[in-house]
C-alpha cells in the first residue's frame, strides 16, 4: 500500500470521526436552542397575558363595579381581556394559542379540553408543581405547551362563582347559574396554558444544521485537498525522484546529474547524506578498479 493511500486512509477516518462527533454535539445543541427559543417566547406571551390580568383587576374592574348592577360587562373579568389580548395577538402569531382552561367555568369558552382537565387534575394532585412543559401532537403539527396553576387567593373572586345567590344578577341573566359556582379559597381549577408551535424553530434549527455540516464537509475536503497537494510535491515526487536515483546508481550508473533539493527539512538533509553516500560509494569503486 502506498504512502500518499495510507495517508489518506488515516486523514479520512480522522475526518469522518470528526465529523460524526459534531454533527451530534451540533445536532442537539441547535435542537436544544430551538425548544429553550420556544419555551422563551411563550414564557413572554404568559407574563403579557399575566400583566393584562393584572391590569384589568386593579384599574378596569373598580371603574365598572357600579355598572354590573345594571348590566354584565365581561370587560372587567380579567380572563375575558386575557383572551381578548391574546386573539388581537393570533393576528400576527396565528400559531400560538392561549386559554384559562377551567374544570367549572361560569363561560363555556374556558371549559377545559380532556388534555386541558388532564393538566388541571395534575396540578391539584402536586400543589406544588409550578409550571409543567410539555410537547403534544396535534393536528397542525407537533406543539410544546406551558402550563401554570391558577389558584384561588382572591376573596373577591368568590362573590361571583360562590353560590347562585352570591352572584351579580346581571351575571346570572348573562350565563345562567348552572357554571362556575361552588369556588373555594385555595382551590386550583385552572391551568393558564401558552401553546406554542416547534415547527418553525425546528426547522430553522435543521436548516443550520444542514449549513454548519455542509460548510464543516467543505473545509475537510479542501484541508484534504491542501494536505495530499504538499504531500505530493514536498514528500512524494521528491522521494520518488531519490528512490529512482538510488536504482540507477544500484546499478552502477554513477553519471546521473546530483540531486539537488533546496531547504533544510528532512528530504532536503536525506538527499544531501544520499548525495553523500554516492559521492563515497564513487570513489570507494575507483579505488577497487585495477591499476
Amino acid at each position: 500500500m502506498k504512502l500518499l493511500l495510507k495517508f489518506n486512509l488515516v486523514l479520512l477516518s480522522v475526518f469522518a470521526i470528526g465529523f460524526l462527533v459534531a454533527g451530534y454535539v451540533s445536532r442537539g445543541l441547535l435542537q436544544r436552542n430551538a425548544k429553550q427559543e420556544i419555551e422563551e417566547n411563550a414564557r413572554i406571551m404568559m407574563e403579557a397575558a399575566l400583566a393584562v390580568r393584572s391590569y384589568t383587576n386593579t384599574q378596569i374592574k373598580p371603574l365598572l363595579q357600579t355598572q354590573v348592577k345594571y348590566s354584565f360587562l365581561p370587560q372587567q373579568v380579567p380572563a375575558y381581556s386575557a383572551n381578548q389580548y391574546f386573539t388581537q395577538l393570533r393576528k400576527a402569531f396565528p400559531d400560538y394559542s392561549y386559554k384559562e382552561a377551567t374544570l367549572n367555568p361560569t363561560n363555556p369558552v374556558d371549559r377545559a379540553a380532556d388534555w386541558e382537565a388532564d393538566i388541571v387534575r395534575y396540578f391539584q394532585q402536586s400543589p406544588d408543581q409550578k409550571e409543567l412543559v410539555r410537547e403534544r401532537d396535534t393536528p397542525n403539527g407537533r406543539m410544546l405547551y406551558i402550563a401554570r396553576p391558577m389558584k384561588i387567593y382572591d376573596a373577591h373572586c368568590l362573590d361571583c362563582h360562590d353560590t347562585p345567590q352570591r352572584a351579580p344578577a346581571t351575571m346570572i341573566d348573562r350565563y345562567g347559574s348552572d357554571n362556575g359556582f361552588g369556588w373555594k379559597m385555595g382551590d386550583i381549577l385552572t391551568a393558564q396554558i401558552i401553546s406554542a408551535p416547534m415547527r418553525l424553530p425546528i426547522q430553522r434549527a435543521t436548516t443550520a444544521f444542514r449549513v454548519f455540516m455542509g460548510s464543516l464537509a467543505a473545509v475537510f475536503a479542501a484541508i484534504i485537498i491542501v494536505l495530499n497537494t504538499m504531500l505530493i510535491l514536498v514528500v512524494i515526487r521528491p522521494v520518488n525522484r531519490l528512490s529512482k536515483l538510488a536504482d540507477e546508481v544500484s546499478l552502477g550508473n554513477m553519471e546521473l546529474p546530483e540531486f539537488q533539493m533546496s531547504g533544510q527539512d528532512e528530504i532536503a538533509v536525506l538527499a544531501e547524506s544520499f548525495g553523500r553516500m554516492r559521492k563515497s560509494l564513487a570513489r570507494a569503486m575507483k579505488m577497487l578498479e585495477p591499476t
